[in-house]
């Protein structure tokens, strides 16, 4: 009812059910979610080559309007490690230019507007193409990035036009001016990462980010550090974020829509993972394309008060629900939270050493390498698909220089994968043998290596024209192998005219080897495609049965009386009846006796 009712306007639904009971848990939640975004975002625009104050200022505008028009209740939207390093990557060539940050703006604008479009496409299911481990490769790769990138801010190397230097020239820099390294600055940077883990180790409920950054600030102020060289954030305005006229140009979007879909691709898999991971706690029902929606909005907003693309913050997601976030409302009441720290302290951030915000980003870079899941990939296989497609994506993110190549190279590779994998037809091969109180045992094997009176082939999972190949190969194979073929076809959910035809041609070959083929377990949707196929014209209205709920026994039955019939079990001249015709007489009598008692047994 809820979703139904308020479905693109969710915020609806959550005033007519709002109770003055929620808001001081939500009032809570939002200012711990605050305490730990500020530093954060301050940090990841700094990763996006930009002044710390954008970074507040996308969090604060891009968290109201995804809370108020996302389907998820606890997602906080706002800047992440992997769209701010993104976005650095794509505004390379721009930064330093005049027009830089209106280009900035234009792009924030795109990436909203491709999220929105994703959502109205209902483009929601699409987004599983991208595997978790080709997000585990990037995010592996970015973690990497990250540190190497903040490398010189931690040393107070200072390097001329870095925000447009490739992260490997950087490093090299650094690595050839070790002796410029300041560690006055140095100091307060590990001191804030000390203070992070420290706090982790005694209370994970602590804002360790936050206490990473005043702590050194006393220091700065007592022994004057900044004039040993130890550079600071500087003046941030003490404003609200400013209404600026998005500058559209159709040239500047040609070059920068690759960037932006790239940025909405990752945006939107890091927003729905983020939000389904705690929708499993709260069993919150959650709908991927109002998601995309709403987080489009976000970015569209963002664009017009001077934000850079965002995304939905699993860290900052998970801190909202675990703080006791009941509603949207969290997320909105962190924004304004936001915001009037930005009006009224701003001042007193101009003291934040920028080795500290370094300090912040190598413990968030640390904690993008997520050595348990990388190591259960390994485990499955160096070889494998999923192995693959992580360390290619992850080597990609590293070494190309523009992180959308990767993104694209990753999520291709990916599909590439999964087309190898499907083009093989689930196929079984069950040779039947009389075990214990006639019942019959089904044998699964590898190959038929001589002939034998009766085999069952069953088929599996979608039939189409890129297993076709494989399938006409397994069935070819088989074809002089056995007199009597039982084509077990009740775990077929689809199946196409080429996959069809496939069949057709096994039928035919079969019948010309002087062998026969019955069809069992075909489905009503199965059957349907079959009859306009004319499928019956090949295999013979008695050779093919069906299968319904409760016809399960009854197919069994006929099938096997079909092959009694044909392998001439009844007949008064075989005397000396086979072992597959004392199977069947054992099965058939089984059967019987299973119906009347109401228990099927399947063949």
């Amino acid at each position: 009812m809820y979703l139904t009712r308020f479905k693109y306007f969710p915020m609806i639904g959550t005033i007519k059910n709002y109770k003055m009971a929620y808001f001081s848990k939500d009032l809570m939640a939002a200012l711990t979610g605050a305490v730990v975004a500020i530093p954060q975002c301050m940090a990841y625009a700094l990763i996006a080559g930009l002044n710390p104050v954008y970074g507040l200022y996308t969090a604060i505008v891009s968290v109201i309007f995804g809370s108020a028009f996302g389907s998820s209740k606890h997602l906080i939207t706002g800047p992440t490690n992997s769209s701010a390093l993104l976005v650095a990557s794509v505004m390379t060539g721009y930064m330093g230019h005049d027009n830089a940050y209106q280009i900035l703006f234009l792009l924030t604008f795109l990436v909203g507007a491709i999220k929105m479009l994703f959502g109205i496409l209902k483009f929601g299911k699409l987004i599983t193409y991208v595997s978790h481990t080709v997000i585990l490769g990037f995010t592996t790769g970015a973690g990497a990035l990250i540190a190497l990138g903040q490398l010189n801010t931690l040393l107070s190397i200072n390097i001329k036009n870095a925000a447009q230097m490739p992260t490997t020239d950087k490093l090299y820099y650094v690595l050839t001016h070790l002796s410029e390294t300041n560690f006055y600055a140095l100091g307060l940077g590990l001191m804030t990462v000390a203070i992070i883990v420290i706090c982790k180790k005694l209370n994970k409920n602590l804002p360790g980010a936050l206490i990473g950054i005043i702590v050194p600030i006393f220091f700065i102020i007592l022994f004057s550090l900044d004039k040993h060289g130890v550079k600071l954030t500087g003046y941030i305005p003490t404003s609200l974020p400013p209404f600026t006229m998005v500058q559209f140009n159709f040239g500047t979007i040609q070059n920068l829509f690759s960037g932006a879909l790239s940025i909405a691709i990752i945006g939107c898999v890091e927003a729905i993972s983020s939000a389904k991971a705690m929708s499993n706690l709260s069993r919150q029902k959650l709908d991927a394309n109002q998601e995309f929606i709403g987080q489009g909005l976000a970015n569209v907003a963002s664009s017009f008060f001077q934000g850079f693309p965002g995304s939905g913050s699993f860290t900052r997601t998970a801190i909202n629900y675990h703080s006791g976030a009941v509603t949207r409302f969290a997320g909105i009441f962190s924004g304004v939270i936001m915001a009037l720290v930005l009006l009224f302290l701003a001042p007193f951030a101009k003291y934040i050493p920028s080795a500290c915000l370094a300090g912040v980003m190598f413990v968030t870079a640390y904690n993008l390498v997520n050595t348990k899941e990388i190591m259960k990939v390994v485990n499955l296989g160096k070889l494998k698909p999923d192995s693959l497609a992580m360390w290619v994506t992850c080597i990609a993110t590293i070494l190309l220089p523009n992180l959308s190549y990767a993104i694209y190279l990753g999520i291709g590779l990916s599909i590439a994968l999964y087309l190898k994998d499907t083009n093989k037809v689930p196929f079984k091969i069950l040779v039947p043998s009389q075990g214990k109180d006639s019942q019959v045992i089904e044998t699964e094997i590898e190959s038929v290596k001589g002939k034998v009176d009766i085999l069952i082939i069953e088929l599996q999972g979608n039939l189409y024209f890129g297993s076709s190949e494989d399938l006409e190969d397994n069935l070819e194979a088989l074809v002089d192998k056995s007199r009597i073929f039982i084509l077990r076809m009740k775990h077929v959910a689809s199946i196409d005219i080429t996959s069809l035809n496939a069949l057709k041609i096994f039928i035919r070959s079969v019948k010309e080897s002087g062998g026969s083929v019955i069809v069992c377990g075909v489905r009503s949707n199965i059957n349907s495609i079959l009859l306009r196929a004319n499928f019956d014209q090949d295999i013979g209205v008695g050779n093919k049965f069906m299968l319904s709920e409760n016809e399960v026994l009854a197919t069994s039955s006929k099938d096997l009386e079909r092959a009694r019939a044909v392998l001439k079990c009844s007949s008064g001249e075989n005397v000396d009846k086979s072992m597959t015709c004392n199977i069947l007489d054992s099965v058939s009598s089984s059967n019987r006796e299973s119906n009347e008692n109401r228990n099927v047994i399947s063949f």
